[in-house]
């Protein structure tokens, strides 16, 4: 038998309001495992130079629009690399370093992406 599916304004939000909380919990207990993980990686003596560069033309580059030079990016503003982005956790001065975005790769300190935000 068939149950006819009749949603009231009242059920919809609060579905969504559930939705959107679960998403939210789950973003932050993502970001929580990759600082995790890349602090073990980091007690354990890794470098940024041990882990492997990403690739520009690799789907998640390409879906955030990763260029390596910044200036090839065309209508970046001056001085938005991914050094200076609130995501990049690369050591001042260095040439790569790791992104939050990326999960197991470094990313060129000149390289920009689409998600750079400043940093706070």
């Amino acid at each position: 038998m068939k149950y006819p599916l009749s949603l009231s304004r009242r059920d919809l939000l609060g579905r969504l309001a559930a939705g959107l909380s679960l998403a939210s919990l789950a973003a932050a207990d993502r970001r929580a495992h990759a600082a995790a993980e890349s602090a073990s990686r980091r007690a354990q003596g890794a470098t940024a130079a041990d882990i492997p560069l990403l690739d520009p033309n690799s789907p998640p580059a390409k879906a955030v629009g990763y260029v390596e030079d910044a200036h090839a990016a065309g209508a970046v503003a001056q001085g938005n690399t991914c050094a200076s982005c609130a995501l990049y956790q690369g050591s001042y001065g260095s040439t790569q370093g790791e992104c939050q975005l990326f999960k197991d790769r470094t990313v060129k300190a000149a390289g920009w992406c689409k998600s750079w935000a400043p940093q706070m």
